[in-house]
């Protein structure tokens, strides 16, 4: 088993915690409140920023031309993703630049972006791969039931481009990094903060 595969493995328990949560079910099913739905575009784009520049920190260090050009790579699906969110933006109105950002929200990109400014590649790697994963995991479950207004939404993650750039980040971790205590911790963290970001989008009674 590669190390990419073991790490989502072993945090087989938040996945389906986070394939259960209603935010993710009514996400699905087209059911979610219009409100709940804007205000996760708003925070997932300033998530979305942070994630590229996270991209950009590790593209800066890369040991290889490979790497540069598969981080390059996955540069350009952010950029695709904020098109995404820039065109539900514009159709819903949600001003994205006027965004109180939650705590679960600045929790992630605080932890983003200082793994990204202190860390080598493969640590890089191991805190941003989970949300990929999670996402292309999460759209390919959801995709055949997918309904109502967001289902262009829940189409963009079960996509196989999405998956295929999924897969590429999972590479680079099994390229650089080592399976240490360091790398399994900013891997399980991340997928605990991915858990947390759709509870504040959708909490209790919301």
């Amino acid at each position: 088993m590669t190390l990419s595969a073991d790490l989502w493995a072993a945090s087989a328990d938040l996945a389906g915690q986070a394939l259960r949560h209603p935010f993710v079910r009514a996400l699905g099913d087209g059911s979610l409140p219009r409100a709940a739905f804007a205000g996760y575009v708003a925070q997932d784009a300033f998530f979305l920023e942070s994630f590229a520049r996270a991209y950009a920190l590790a593209l800066a260090r890369s040991p290889d031309t490979g790497t540069l050009l598969a981080l390059a790579d996955l540069l350009a699906g952010v950029r695709d993703e904020l098109g995404l969110h820039a065109s539900y933006a514009a159709g819903w109105g949600i001003d994205t630049a006027a965004v109180e950002l939650a705590p679960a929200t600045l929790a992630y990109t605080d932890f983003l972006l200082a793994t990204a400014a202190t860390g080598g590649v493969g640590l890089v790697c191991a805190a941003m791969t989970p949300c990929m994963r999670l996402y292309a995991h999460l759209g390919a479950a959801l995709d055949a039931d997918a309904a109502g207004p967001y289902a262009a939404w829940v189409q963009t993650y079960a996509d196989p481009g999405f998956e295929a750039l999924a897969a590429r980040l999972e590479q680079l971790l099994d390229a650089h990094a080592r399976d240490t205590p360091a790398v399994r911790a900013a891997y399980r963290r991340a997928m605990e903060l991915e858990l947390a970001f759709f509870r504040a989008a959708l909490p209790p009674g919301g």
